[in-house]
């Protein structure tokens, strides 16, 4: 009796059959589309930033700069929009601001997420709702009432939080806990609580095993929850506009873009020079994180 023949798989592994190729074409030119529609705004924010005037405001427009220059930046790098103030001035700023928002949502969000994942208390499920209802709650619809209650807490225990860094800061990180606290739910139940007791029963204090053990478990969420605080406080406008007011040395960077919206026409070539410099840091941060990035958006979808 003869053995059942096997044909070996091809070299290479499976492949493919030309019609499921030609099947998952579709679904390729909708990817493709999408890509492009997402990033050709920033390629033309950025091939504007080197046109000069002449090539900006003419019905002839090129995707490619035809003479390009380094005025626009110049002017944004070098020129003072406001008396006394420059562009590194106000970068500090949105550094500062953005920065301490980002460590302060991120060691309070770890925290409270602690506390709904490990502990069981009263009215935990509506905290969790609640968090979810402030979530969808915009933050041009807050802003009235957050200013009055800064500007009363302010009189009442004499320490001015409207026309400095200090609001903002508050504001970006109250702002940012809601979903970070929500994010980094999921990291924290998905450690088992077997490695927290058997560090306590060798004689770890709290502190050691929330640094220790548990820190570098949820570093994917902290980072991914990291993303969002940043975005939101480094690109934030109408907030700061409301709580700085005249406070011109504490202006961020989203800012100083109005400032070339003029009273008889926009400056096109500094606003996308600025715009492409505001980019920079984000970008920056990015490629800081992209390795724990992905991890991060998928691996806290947990039942807690």
């Amino acid at each position: 009796m003869s053995a059942p023949s096997t044909t070996a798989p091809p070299r290479g592994g499976y492949r493919r059959s030309p019609l499921r190729r030609l099947r998952s074409l579709p679904l390729y030119l909708a990817g493709l589309a999408v890509f492009v529609f997402s990033v050709f705004p920033v390629y033309w924010m950025v091939a504007t930033a080197f046109k000069p005037v002449g090539e900006i405001f003419t019905r002839d427009q090129t995707f490619f700069p035809q003479a390009p220059t380094l005025a626009h930046f110049d002017r944004v790098l070098n020129g003072q929009l406001i008396p006394g103030v420059d562009f590194w001035q106000f970068l500090g700023n949105s550094l500062i601001v953005t920065l301490g928002a980002v460590g302060m949502g991120a060691f309070l969000s770890l925290l409270a997420a602690m506390a709904v994942a490990r502990f069981r208390f009263k009215l935990r499920t509506a905290f969790i709702i609640l968090l979810i209802v402030i979530q969808m709650v915009p933050m041009e619809a807050m802003i009235i009432s957050i200013f009055i209650n800064f500007r009363q807490l302010s009189d009442a225990a004499g320490t001015q939080l409207l026309g400095n860094l200090s609001g903002l800061l508050i504001v970006y990180t109250a702002v940012s806990l809601p979903i970070t606290i929500l994010m980094l739910r999921g990291f924290v139940a998905a450690v088992p609580k077997e490695l927290e007791e058997a560090a306590a029963i060798d004689g770890a204090s709290g502190w050691t095993i929330f640094w220790r053990i548990l820190m570098p478990l949820v570093a994917p969420g902290l980072v991914a929850a990291s993303i969002f605080a940043f975005i939101t406080a480094w690109n934030e406008f109408i907030v700061a506009l409301t709580f700085l007011g005249r406070s011109t040395d504490s202006y961020t960077l989203p800012l100083t873009l109005s400032y070339y919206f003029g009273r008889f026409g926009t400056e096109w070539g500094p606003i996308m020079a600025a715009s492409t410099l505001l980019t920079i840091p984000v970008m920056i941060f990015f490629l800081f994180v992209q390795r724990r990035m992905v991890s991060g958006l998928t691996m806290g979808a947990v039942k807690g």
